[in-house]
């Protein structure tokens, strides 16, 4: 009897090590199926900026060999000194703070629709104040105290907000925005872009508008499936943007600044209008 039993419990271990066996093969098979080949390593996923929220926009724009952005150059100073600003789609911040320094606004506001970006525009403006203050450059027309009161962030969709609807601004910038919003909310969005940004104004206003080609929007029409949507549907383009202000929204005058642009960056020769109301 012990015998038998022995025998039995023998026959019992080797089933269930059979079937384990069979169970780890069909895993395996599976798992090679599933991941197709298993020595190749998954590839990192690429991050996505549906609305050109970009990280180190200004990186790649502004290089080393440039002592500030081309575009700096051809803003006027009566647009800006003691004139309260708005900057839409500002980033990273850095040019909503260099305009600050450079042509003395009352105020500045920058906003983005990314809080990353908000992120980064107030750690560059924390960044500037140490800077200037380790330099002791007491020849500057504004110190770091005076510029932090006078620059301000905040994290705004432009197109859909009502929280700005009671401001007025002498000057608005919206430079290399406008493809964003017109990809991401079709020529409706952009109709509002541009009347949200008349009502705004105070009359005699400025706006300020570098406006990305179209061809600018093919090579980013399949960031999302919005995106490659409404660029299907998009009967305004670009081309027509001056039309449109002056004629439907009400801009009364336009200078193209394009001509005195120099030394912009491959890709970044984009034109450059100032409308006013």
């Amino acid at each position: 009897m012990g015998g038998e039993n022995d025998q039995n419990e023998n026959k019992k271990k080797r089933n269930r090590n059979s079937v384990e066996s069979i169970e780890k093969v069909v895993t395996n098979q599976q798992g090679q199926q599933g991941n197709g080949n298993p020595s190749k390593k998954k590839k990192k996923s690429q991050e996505v900026f549906p609305f050109g929220n970009y990280r180190n926009y200004y990186g790649y724009r502004v290089t080393h060999d440039m002592d500030e952005d081309p575009r700096l150059k051809v803003m006027k100073r009566e647009w800006f000194a003691g004139k309260d600003c708005l900057d839409i789609g500002c980033n990273s911040g850095i040019m909503t703070i260099h305009i600050a320094k450079k042509f003395g606004c009352s105020s500045i506001l920058g906003i983005d629709i990314d809080s990353s970006r908000i992120e980064d525009a107030y750690w560059h403006l924390r960044k500037f104040d140490r800077t200037e203050n380790s330099g002791k450059r007491s020849k500057k027309k504004f110190s770091p105290r005076d510029l932090s009161q006078i620059v301000s962030f905040q994290k705004e969709n432009f197109v859909q907000t009502r929280h700005l609807e009671d401001n007025c601004y002498d000057t608005i910038l919206c430079l290399s925005v406008t493809k964003w919003v017109h990809l991401n909310w079709g020529d409706d969005g952009l109709i509002t872009l541009f009347s949200k940004i008349w009502q705004l104004l105070t009359p005699g206003g400025i706006f300020v508008m570098e406006p990305q080609p179209w061809k600018s929007y093919e090579n980013n029409r399949r960031v999302s499936e919005t995106t490659a949507m409404h660029y299907r549907n998009i009967v305004l383009r670009p081309e027509r943007f001056q039309e449109i202000l002056l004629d439907k929204i009400g801009f009364r005058t336009v200078e193209d600044l394009t001509s005195s642009l120099s030394g912009a960056s491959k890709g970044f020769d984009r034109q450059i209008l100032a409308f006013q109301k």
